[in-house]
């Protein structure tokens, strides 16, 4: 995902902007992984394969996510409790 593209983006919840972490780019500067945190209600949305995942915390799979938290926290360390809805 640009960087522009994110820059465009708020927090679907409050309409609030949201802080970038990035994790990994791509040879273009493209985001391809990273977190998206909202200043507000302190949400995070992942972004994997250059897609940020800003669905409703009911319609969140966590079971889905869990191997992708799990590694970042072996290889960025950090703390999937803090990444969860």
């Amino acid at each position: 995902m640009k960087l522009k593209t994110i820059e465009k983006l708020c927090c679907p919840f409050d309409k609030q902007d949201l802080q970038l972490q990035i994790l990994a780019k791509d040879t273009a500067e493209n985001v391809l992984e990273g977190i998206l945190c909202c200043t507000s209600c302190q949400r995070n949305y992942p972004i994997v394969y250059g897609v940020p995942v800003m669905a409703p915390d009911e319609y969140r799979q966590l079971a889905l996510e869990q191997p992708l938290l799990d590694r970042w926290e072996l290889e960025y360390g950090l703390s999937p409790v803090k990444l969860l809805p």
